[in-house]
């Protein structure tokens, strides 16, 4: 399947970032970090996932972990500067973000937010993110993700 270009994917075009769209099936019924592994035949530990947060301090900010972990809001709290965090609410997903849950990337948000990708990325040549859609990943070195994102790391 070759899929459209997406925001987040002409950014990095523009930004000479190389990367690697891969498609993937998905249902409205499972959105998991679980099936997209499975369906790119990839590891868990490999697929990270986007989520955001608002903090009581300063607000929205973005966390890019591995598939197979949950997010600390303690710990993130800590590394965003804040006192205490929680998850924004799906409402305010696509109008803070312009992505829509499934299809959240750490690239091309509205508004570039404070990051933090958590430091086991740094093990791999390469992870998945998502490419600002359902159904399409992008296949990225951490490194460039890091650079290109501004982002600080998350530690274990």
């Amino acid at each position: 399947m070759n899929a459209a270009k997406t925001n987040a994917a002409r950014l990095l075009d523009a930004a000479g970032i190389s990367y690697e769209l891969v498609s993937y099936s998905f249902t409205e019924d499972d959105l998991s970090v679980g099936h997209v592994a499975s369906e790119l035949g990839e590891n868990i530990e490999q697929v990270f996932k986007t989520l955001v947060l608002r903090g009581d301090r300063n607000g929205v900010f973005v966390c890019v972990i591995p598939g197979d972990f949950e997010v600390d809001l303690k710990v993130a709290a800590r590394i965003s500067g804040n006192k205490s965090c929680e998850m924004l609410h799906l409402k305010e997903l696509l109008p803070t973000t312009g992505y829509i849950r499934g299809g959240c990337s750490p690239i091309g948000m509205k508004k570039q937010f404070p990051t933090f990708i958590f430091e086991s990325a740094l093990l791999f040549d390469y992870i998945y993110i998502s490419a600002g859609v359902r159904g399409l990943q992008m296949k990225i070195s951490p490194s460039d993700l890091f650079a290109f994102t501004g982002a600080a790391v998350y530690p274990l």
